[in-house]
């Protein structure tokens, strides 16, 4: 059974912590938001560290910053994956 038949199933409003992270670490989630935070934190990163980035010069708080653009819009686009599965399940039932 896969995760979204797993909450549809319990007709809760709410998922469990259990659900939640089946959800979150399902095979539809984890690639999208994998190229959303590439797309995005690979623009942001640039952005914000470019000159740096080109010329190689990345200091260890950089780095941390740096990460830190990719690690946001994955975790930002696993919650709306996963909070739009739970809305779209709850209207199913």
């Amino acid at each position: 059974m896969c995760p979204i038949e797993v909450f549809v199933a319990t007709k809760s409003d709410e998922l469990s912590a259990e659900g939640f992270f089946s959800l979150v670490f399902s095979h539809q989630i984890v690639p999208r938001a994998t190229r959303v935070a590439v797309i995005v934190g690979t623009i942001f990163a640039f952005i914000n560290h470019g000159d740096k980035i080109l010329a190689m010069s990345l200091s260890g708080q950089d780095l941390f910053k740096v990460i830190l653009r990719y690690l946001v819009p994955y975790g930002v686009s696993t919650w709306s994956a996963v909070r739009a599965i739970e809305a779209n399940a709850s209207k199913v039932t």
